[in-house]
């Protein structure tokens, strides 16, 4: 495992930042190599050469006839290489979701997997957090362990960088920064950035902006191959009217989420949630309001690669972890005019 820090890596820290791709592109001119000699003219481009050699273009007929490859997801409809978001508004638990996330994909034994992602492959994360902390991250990573075997907290360990970058001024957009991401991240299957707002200084209400952005993102998820997943607020309308599981609920321009291949969602328990859903099998009591603090849930508003999957609830546990958790709708009786009957499905 890398011991250095993202920013204060000795091999990365010391190393000139590559020249942009735009200027790496094009080769440097020959330079003539001394005055009244007849200058060199450039070969001429040789129109011959393959489609393969001078385009990245699809062969047509070959996908025609050919088995196409299998889609390679880091969960289910999250596609490796791709760019994705969890939105949710502050203090709902979308950092927490993350980081249980992040050690299911990290996790190469039975046992990791607390919030039931399922994940087919296992492989490194790195985990970018920005919001919080070190002593807050020891605290949370304390507070998962707590739900995990030997084998699977020694697994966590190996195959999880958490990086605390709070204070520590990141930037993508700058060159250098970038690059560091990029070589801290080689051979990551996830690379997770909580929060947006952390790791970028453009107008997040530009779709200009923000289509730049995200093109950088895509640019470390091509570059690793890894899927990058970024962590943002909504807006305070959708806060405030409860539609924080809507698409078009994230904070900023609609760039954000229309470039993004995913996006998820971790919603509060409304109250007309609370008075019809129950967490109790033998009496069917409704959660109520004074409860529903305890429960959140996962969503996707946008999956590109897959059919969208049911939401599900999970309750918050002791330290703040999330788990998952069967909730029942309660039904009234039609037609029963004298009693409180209830009739319940599986939620």
């Amino acid at each position: 495992m890398r011991s250095c820090s993202l920013l204060a890596c000795p091999s990365t820290a010391t190393r000139r930042p590559m020249p942009p791709v735009w200027k790496r592109a094009m080769p440097p001119r020959r330079r003539q190599k001394r005055r009244g000699r007849v200058r060199e003219h450039p070969a001429a481009p040789n129109h011959n050469r393959s489609t393969q050699e001078n385009s990245m273009a699809l062969d047509i007929m070959a996908a025609f006839t050919n088995e196409p490859p299998e889609l390679d997801f880091i969960w289910p409809g999250f596609l490796a290489g791709t760019v994705g978001a969890l939105v949710a508004p502050g203090a709902t638990g979308k950092s927490f979701f993350a980081l249980e996330a992040a050690m299911s994909i990290a996790c190469s034994v039975a046992g990791g997997d607390l919030v039931g992602l399922a994940p087919a492959h296992t492989g490194r994360v790195v985990y970018l957090a920005g919001e919080d902390p070190q002593p807050a991250l020891v605290r949370r990573v304390h507070a998962i362990g707590q739900h995990l075997n030997q084998s699977a907290r020694e697994a966590i360990a190996e195959n999880l960088m958490l990086e605390p970058i709070m204070g520590k001024r990141l930037n993508v957009m700058d060159e250098a920064h970038l690059r560091r991401v990029i070589d801290y991240s080689a051979g990551a299957r996830l690379i997770v950035l909580d929060t947006l707002s952390r790791i970028h200084s453009l107008d997040e209400n530009s779709n200009g902006d923000m289509a730049h952005l995200v093109s950088v993102l895509e640019h470390i998820a091509a570059t690793t191959g890894a899927a990058v997943l970024y962590l943002h607020h909504v807006n305070k309308g959708s806060a405030r009217d409860g539609q924080t599981d809507q698409q078009q609920a994230a904070r900023g321009a609609s760039a954000l989420i229309d470039n993004a291949r995913w996006c998820g969602y971790v919603a509060k328990m409304t109250e007309q949630e609370a008075e019809r859903l129950s967490d109790r099998g033998f009496d069917r009591a409704p959660i109520g309001n004074e409860r529903r603090g305890l429960f959140v849930r996962f969503g996707v508003s946008k999956q590109n690669y897959d059919a969208t999957p049911l939401d599900r609830w999970y309750q918050r546990h002791t330290g703040g972890v999330l788990l998952p958790v069967e909730l029942q709708e309660i039904k009234r009786e039609s037609g029963n005019k004298g009693g409180k009957g209830y009739d319940s499905a599986a939620y």
